[in-house]
């Protein structure tokens, strides 16, 4: 009796499975993972598993949270004061990103492409149906799992990726990606996974750099793409596979975003890819961890200030940028309404935004009351 029943269970999740299979969309794929509803797609059924509900609930507690500690806030915030920069459909960059789109969307919403890089795998398209028996619960507290400090304290902890990303079913950065889209209210239309050459043209042909390109329609109806690429982002990184800067060489001008970088930027190890956003830039939003405020010459750049300058928290304490703490103690920055990188408390955060004094007659000029940097 048992086997008979065990067999027409496994008879069952197999038709559910197929069906799954022959029509689920990347779209619905996504709102699977992100603990929404899918009724009237082929994952309606597996949604009804306790592990997908558990699942849900929790997710909804946590992004609500999130949304109105976090990201409401951000949205309110962006439109005034990166003006031009938030309604831009400049390509937008945001090195030693991982697959956090979730801030790169809250601050350029309105990008055609955004371009992420960090070092985390790519992953797989996620393949719910074929999960294995019994994994569905592990595979989405995972998920959770991986996703709990970008929830929590606005940023990814490295360390903590690098084992979430590669022990369960659903791995690599592509369901992050597909959760952040489907809560911001994108619609996913494909994945597909690509590589660049050395000169960065795209391909389907495996090579050194590979990484996703995700087409969606955002929250207005846009069409919208999405690449990210697994990527060593050092000087020797880009010598050895100059794929990736030579692909955002092709895009030109955009907007750029730097938020819980490691101080990577103001490594001499990282060089390269500093200068390459300082040279493509007509927006640049970043915490202290991004380019050292000394990059900025203030005959080129100016700098608007906000937040205030505690340093950088202990595990980054070499990197205190003295003449940072001179601007801030001159600026009166204004307040920010939510926490920004390592120091994620809003009382603690530092943000700033840099645009360059002499534009492309395309650009509007930069805003007449920044404070330009020292």
């Amino acid at each position: 009796m048992i086997l008979r029943s065990l067999f027409l269970l496994i008879s069952v999740f197999s038709v559910i499975g197929a069906a799954a299979e022959e029509s689920a969309t990347p779209n619905d794929t996504a709102k699977f993972l992100a603990g929404m509803p899918v009724r009237g797609t082929p994952l309606e059924a597996l949604s009804r598993e306790h592990a997908w509900v558990t699942h849900a609930t929790e997710f909804d507690r946590a992004w609500q949270a999130l949304d109105a500690r976090q990201l409401s806030k951000i949205r309110a915030w962006a439109p005034e004061f990166l003006s031009d920069g938030y309604t831009a459909k400049d390509p937008m960059f945001y090195f030693f990103s991982g697959p956090d789109i979730l801030y790169a969307q809250a601050f350029f919403p309105n990008a055609s492409t955004y371009v992420l890089a960090g070092l985390e795998p790519v992953g797989a398209p996620p393949d719910i149906v074929h999960l294995p028996p019994g994994a569905m619960f592990s595979s989405l507290a995972n998920l959770r799992k991986s996703l709990n400090s970008v929830l929590s304290f606005s940023f990814f902890i490295t360390k903590d990726m690098k084992v979430d990303l590669h022990q369960n079913q659903l791995s690599g950065t592509l369901p992050i990606l597909y959760v952040f889209l489907a809560r911001a209210g994108c619609r996913v239309e494909s994945a597909e996974l690509v590589w660049l050459d050395k000169t960065g043209e795209v391909g389907t042909t495996k090579s050194s750099t590979g990484g996703v390109n995700v087409v969606f329609f955002g929250p207005g109806g846009a069409q919208q793409t999405l690449y990210y690429f697994q990527t060593d982002l050092s000087n020797d990184g880009i010598k050895s596979q100059p794929g990736f800067i030579s692909f955002c060489d092709h895009l030109g001008r955009g907007r750029s975003l730097l938020k819980a970088a490691s101080y990577l930027p103001h490594h001499g190890g990282f060089t390269t890819a500093r200068d390459f956003l300082l040279s493509h830039s007509a927006t640049i939003v970043q915490d202290d961890s991004g380019i050292p405020i000394k990059n900025f010459d203030s005959a080129k750049w100016a700098v608007r200030y906000f937040g205030s300058y505690p340093g950088p928290i202990s595990l980054f304490k070499q990197n205190y940028q003295a003449d940072l703490a001179t601007v801030y103690n001159h600026s009166h920055a204004p307040a920010l309404p939510f926490g920004f990188g390592y120091r994620w408390h809003a009382r603690e955060s530092s943000l700033f935004v840099a645009t360059p004094q002499m534009l492309p007659r395309n650009e509007n000029p930069p805003n007449p009351t920044s404070v330009p940097a020292n």
